[in-house]
């Protein structure tokens, strides 16, 4: 499961574009804290502390607890706004959640035993279709991440969600269709040669006594001159 996080913050006195401006110059980043039929709450954080946490790379995964003023308050990260030169993170929406609420979280993908696939061992390539899942679950059970082994893949096989084990509790978010989530393919160079092989077989042959189409013409142009 992932961790829970706790990031202090403090109340926005006020609302803005000049304020917001003064509060990244103090090295602060507004957020705001909705959801559950309640008011907003606007709020400022510390920018070197959230920066750390986005840093680990499961952030938007993980439940966030809002110290403010010493309550807490239980939330997902829900957007993140970076600045477009700097890529300091900029403004933060948090939704607020229930200890049991279900919630819909992206969790990455994790690919194990590739020495335990023969394709993969005979120079095949892994092609990831898609490298995070879109995934219901206990806010209070968020996976950190969802495992794929590959034992036993051979060039050409695919993993289809039906194939993925999930945590209990945990389901995809599409259950419209079995999507694949992962391919074996064929390196280039083994495609280049099949083709190449290809290519050969479709050659013309001359079978033996045969002359080639074209040539007796020749001939005999050349005999009556």
């Amino acid at each position: 499961m992932s961790d829970q996080l706790t990031l202090p913050a403090e109340a926005r006195d006020r609302a803005g574009k000049g304020a917001s401006r003064a509060l990244r110059r103090d090295g602060r980043v507004p957020a705001v804290v909705y959801g559950e039929k309640k008011e907003p709450l606007s709020i400022h954080v510390e920018e070197k502390l959230l920066t750390k946490m986005l840093h680990t790379g499961h952030f938007m995964n993980s439940v966030v607890m809002i110290d403010l003023s010493g309550k807490p308050h239980r939330t997902l990260p829900k957007a993140v706004d970076f600045h477009p030169v700097t890529s300091r993170p900029i403004h933060v929406d948090f939704l607020r959640i229930g200890e049991h609420t279900k919630v819909h979280v992206a969790v990455p993908l994790r690919f194990d035993n590739e020495e335990a696939s023969p394709g993969l061992k005979r120079g095949g390539v892994l092609n990831a279709v898609v490298h995070e899942l879109e995934l219901v679950c206990d806010a209070a059970k968020i996976p950190n991440e969802i495992h794929v082994p590959l034992d036993g893949l051979e060039i050409g096989d695919s993993i289809h969600i039906s194939q993925v084990k999930l945590p209990e509790g945990v389901t995809a978010a599409n259950q419209d269709e079995d999507f694949t989530v992962a391919t074996i393919v064929a390196p280039s160079a083994m495609k280049a040669e099949e083709e190449e092989t290809a290519a050969a077989g479709e050659v013309p042959t001359v079978e033996e006594g045969e002359e080639p189409e074209g040539e007796g013409e020749t001939q005999g142009e050349g005999g009556g001159e």
